[in-house]
């Protein structure tokens, strides 16, 4: 099949990438002239693992093509996925449409025939509406249907969420287009991936209850963590021993700084204001919302805390930016909030991540940014654990405390063992539990 993907960021090209190496023919279409000579080049607007390769894979066998002219691709699709952004919009938190709007009225101009246009952006119930009435007074003799596809991939795992998805949720009661959609998604039978048909509006609040739920999850074990250290207790055996029951499950269980991201910040704001908007409020969201936004920010005095109250004119030394590993995304990242106020009370930071760090020297100020681990820890009077990439979880300790000007570390991500971290000497700070 031919499909054209409107949007070359995180979910249109690893979306499109993977299509192609279904075996359709996948024209990737941006307004970027400088993204789409870069990824011609092969070089990716984005570190995501294997996405690279993938692409150059497609690419060499003609399957996988960038533009910045959609009319042939658009003419030719039998599908047209609209994957462009969709940020909180100043002011009011609702998401911002504008892009999805543009790419209606262009695919409105350009379709040849009957033309399947796929909502892949996560965009609030009712959208799909707008994008048909869009194209309906564009083009009235346009013969088109729209659907609403969502997209569930995880940064750093998304080529495998795709290609093994959990589910595909559908959403169109158009029985052409149910027929496009199930020819895309054909490789996955093989798998026995759950393919479920809704009517559009359901597929598309069901993205936002998915995303709105694991940020529940998330919020709740935090705010677990946070008694487990007034009362003496390990969150960590806490979520083992919620988590083995079938009822709960075990992801999204592992306390933290806070949740952080493209999706979690933005799309549990986004149903709020929705849910507002239709007088059915959601107030456990709402107080996700609330909690975790407080959350990032109380995480900078927890390491003030540990250094004993005053970090002025101290050097903290930080592992890991992104808001999670396997990734270079900075959006809402924790880090965000917690070396900015770190700064404000005096300190000096001296940085590093392995992906993330040409992207957070756009985003923090006066940050030294170090060639590794190690050199961020040296001269350092603590260390904070920020991110939880698989490279900090074997430290040398002993070289870490020799580098270190006092034996401070305060792992936001318990990823190392309290009871090891003293035998070793040093006075370590972890989340929800007990200090030995």
């Amino acid at each position: 099949m031919r499909v054209a993907m409107i949007g070359t960021g995180y979910v249109g090209l690893v979306s499109g990438a993977c299509f192609a190496d279904f075996g359709h023919v996948v024209t990737c279409v941006d307004k970027d002239a400088s993204k789409i000579e870069k990824l011609k080049a092969g070089v990716m607007p984005i570190y995501e693992p294997g996405l690279d390769s993938l692409v150059a894979n497609n690419v060499a066998e003609e399957r996988l093509f960038f533009t910045t002219d959609p009319a042939e691709a658009i003419r030719d699709a039998d599908a047209v996925f609209i994957a462009v952004g969709t940020p909180s919009r100043r002011g009011d938190g609702h998401a911002d449409l504008s892009y999805v709007y543009g790419a209606a009225e262009e695919i409105a101009q350009l379709m040849d025939g009957f033309t399947v246009v796929v909502t892949k952006s996560t965009v609030p119930v009712g959208t799909g509406d707008e994008v048909e009435e869009i194209i309906r007074k564009t083009r009235p003799d346009g013969d088109f249907a729209v659907v609403s596809n969502p997209e569930f991939l995880r940064e750093g795992a998304a080529i495998k969420d795709f290609k093994i998805p959990d589910r595909v949720v559908v959403g169109t009661e158009d029985e052409r287009a149910r027929q496009v959609m199930g020819e895309l998604y054909r490789p996955l039978f093989l798998n026995e991936t759950p393919i479920l048909f809704t009517a559009r509006r359901t597929s598309e609040l069901i993205k936002y209850a998915a995303n709105a739920f694991l940020a529940v999850k998330i919020t709740f074990i935090n705010e677990m963590a946070d008694l487990c250290e007034k009362v003496g207790a390990n969150v960590q055996e806490v979520s083992r021993g919620i988590g083995l029951d079938g009822r709960i499950g075990s992801k999204f269980l592992n306390a933290g700084p806070g949740y952080g991201g493209s999706c979690f910040p933005k799309d549990t704001l986004a149903l709020t204001k929705t849910a507002n908007d239709y007088d059915s409020p959601v107030r456990i969201v709402d107080t996700v919302v609330e909690v975790n936004a407080a959350r990032k920010k109380a995480m900078a005095g927890k390491v003030i805390a540990a250094m004993g109250g005053d970090v002025s004119g101290k050097t903290i030394g930080v592992l890991g930016l992104a808001f999670k590993q396997n990734t270079d995304d900075m959006r809402d990242a924790p880090s965000l909030d917690i070396l900015p106020a770190l700064q404000a009370a005096g300190a000096t930071i001296k940085a590093y991540d392995p992906e993330a760090m040409t992207e957070a020297s756009h985003l923090l100020k006066d940050i030294q940014f170090a060639k590794n681990a190690y050199e961020a820890a040296q001269d350092a009077d603590a260390l904070v654990i920020l991110t939880e990439w698989d490279q900090f979880r074997a430290l040398d300790l002993d070289r870490i405390k020799a580098a270190l000007n006092s034996n401070v570390v305060v792992d936001l991500r318990n990823i190392y063992s309290p009871e090891d971290m003293a035998a070793k000497g040093f006075a370590y700070t972890s989340i929800g539990r007990p200090a030995v």
